[in-house]
């Protein structure tokens, strides 16, 4: 039986999960929280499928283990490789997954233009493509993988000029064509919010994040699940080096908690 003194379970390959982290926390600030980046496998955007299920069954399993009462599968590629999957693997367990914000940034735009910047994987999986199927019809849809963004990020260079040149490469084909409106498909871009601001200047940028919050508290409040007395407690869990970790936590300005090496995770064996 689920618990709800449970915390709520999320994971990335890295940082990125830390975006929906932050929507979880300044919505449901009384409920614990366990974030668990998987850096010892990041990027996750060039892995295949089979790859990504198996990376987010270890990353599931591990949060189960720790109690979770619900997990959110923070990466938009995992999301797209394995969210279905794991609802099957997993039939008790409740998840909440990423899927790019297509809908509003179809309704907002005004040129009738929108950028969706992503992962490979993410581009090429289930979710977006249903979801641009069903919300885009009669917009014009400018798709950009962005390959090397997620490394940047994870190094902590979020206004380098490498970041800049590559961020600006891939935004380019999006200006083109006359896009106002730029949809984040990977939980990693929202650190790049201000700069893709200062390249493409008036033009709305779309992150998923708030609406998972809502869809989390959506599902706990549905399942009575919303911890009775409350407890902040907030940990963090890598998978990858705990020094450089916790530097990359101080540097993008985290709510602070514990922080930990993912013990027992099958990253680490």
């Amino acid at each position: 039986m689920i618990s709800p003194l449970g915390p709520i379970g999320l994971f990335d390959s890295g940082i990125g999960g830390t975006t929906v982290l932050r929507e979880v926390r300044s919505l449901l600030p009384d409920e614990p929280l366990l974030y668990l980046a998987d850096q010892a496998r990041c990027p996750y955007g060039p892995r295949d499928e089979a790859t990504l299920r198996q990376f987010s069954l270890d990353n599931t399993q591990w949060l189960l283990d720790q109690g979770a009462k619900l997990i959110v599968v923070a990466c938009n590629t995992a999301s797209a490789a394995s969210l279905h999957w794991l609802r099957e693997q997993f039939p008790a367990v409740l998840f909440v997954g990423m899927v790019p914000a297509v809908k509003p940034a179809a309704q907002a735009t005004r040129s009738g233009v929108v950028g969706v910047l992503a992962t490979p994987a993410t581009m090429q999986g289930r979710l977006l493509r249903e979801v641009l199927s069903r919300w885009t019809e009669g917009v014009t849809v400018i798709e950009q993988v962005a390959p090397g963004l997620v490394e940047l990020i994870e190094a902590g260079k979020l206004q380098d000029e490498e970041t800049r040149h590559l961020l600006w490469r891939y935004l380019k084909p999006m200006h083109a064509a006359g896009a106002d409106t730029v949809v984040l498909g990977c939980t990693h871009y929202p650190y790049l919010i201000p700069l893709i601001q200062k390249l493409l200047p008036g033009v709305e940028v779309v992150d998923a994040a708030p609406a998972v919050a809502r869809q989390v508290a959506r599902v706990l409040q549905e399942h009575a699940l919303l911890h009775p007395v409350g407890n902040r407690l907030l940990r963090y869990a890598t998978t990858g080096p705990l020094p450089a970790f916790r530097t990359l936590l101080l540097r993008l300005s985290l709510p602070e908690g514990e922080v930990a090496q993912a013990q027992g995770h099958r990253a680490l064996r």
